[in-house]
């Protein structure tokens, strides 16, 4: 029989664990820094803003302006109204998508997208916060995360960097994506970039169901990328090319269990009806 001071130690240790809070990676940056409100819709884009500085990404020169979409990405030619990813290594759009998933900002709590131009530790940057937003149809389960993108043309004419930032991920598709109510399931959210033609890449986890969510095995707000802060992900763009990173995603132990919800999966593709 265990002793009396085992079954304390016992108990305090499963005290402890249930108490434990949930872990929040605290990854966006002030988020009071960019205020222009893409007003709460479903799908819109806004039209071709400023970044306040030209990048270089992919032989896209000079390019100064590009268009938010509601969905979390942003595109440089066109808006996106695309709400089922489909895969960003597809994809013939040049994109960069820190959360590219059915968002609806109409849901009763959620906040309307905001972005801006702004100063960040002396540099300027353009900034897209999708902080406190819901997903289709109108549901009330938010998730935040944010895009940088921060002007390098001290080192080369062109060259700028952007991060991904994520405090809390909750959901990962919406019901005209196949997920049930509740934002789980169905086609799942695609996080990477690409410049529409043979150079893309997707984070570990991307499309699966559950993995990249809070608790997952590939959670956005518990891992990391070029960087020290759990749920910050950073892209250097040199010469209109990513560098390849100098830090790497841990993998998941296995993700064969989690990939099978995928199976049967259906993708909406009927353009779906206003509400």
């Amino acid at each position: 029989m265990k002793s009396i001071l085992q079954k304390i130690a016992i108990a305090v240790a499963l005290a402890a664990t249930l108490a434990a809070p949930t872990v929040q990676a605290g990854a966006i940056r002030d988020a009071g820094l960019f205020t222009t409100v893409l007003p709460a819709n479903d799908d819109g884009s806004t039209g071709s803003v400023g970044l306040g500085f030209s990048i270089n990404f992919y032989g896209l020169l000079n390019q100064s302006s590009v268009f938010v979409n509601n969905n979390g990405n942003i595109t440089f030619n066109a808006p996106l109204g695309q709400y089922t990813p489909g895969g960003i290594l597809t994809s013939t759009t040049p994109i960069i998508a820190p959360f590219f998933a059915d968002v609806d900002t109409r849901a009763t709590g959620s906040s309307p997208v905001r972005y801006g131009q702004a100063t960040i530790g002396g540099r300027s940057v353009f900034g897209v916060n999708w902080i406190n937003v819901g997903v289709f149809s109108r549901q009330n389960i938010f998730n935040s995360f944010q895009l940088i993108i921060t002007n390098r043309s001290d080192i080369a004419v062109g060259d700028f960097d952007f991060e991904y930032n994520y405090d809390s991920i909750l959901w990962e598709a919406g019901q005209l994506s196949g997920a049930p109510a509740g934002g789980l399931g169905g086609r799942s959210a695609a996080v990477g970039y690409t410049d529409g033609g043979s150079t893309d890449f997707e984070l570990t986890g991307s499309n699966v169901n559950g993995a990249l969510v809070n608790g997952g095995p590939n959670a956005l707000i518990s891992n990391s990328l070029n960087s020290n802060v759990a749920g910050r992900y950073i892209f250097n763009v040199r010469s209109g090319t990513v560098a390849p990173p100098t830090g790497t995603v841990p993998e998941p132990g296995s993700l064969a269990l989690v990939g099978l919800a995928l199976a049967g999966v259906a993708v909406a593709s009927r353009r779906r009806l206003r509400a």
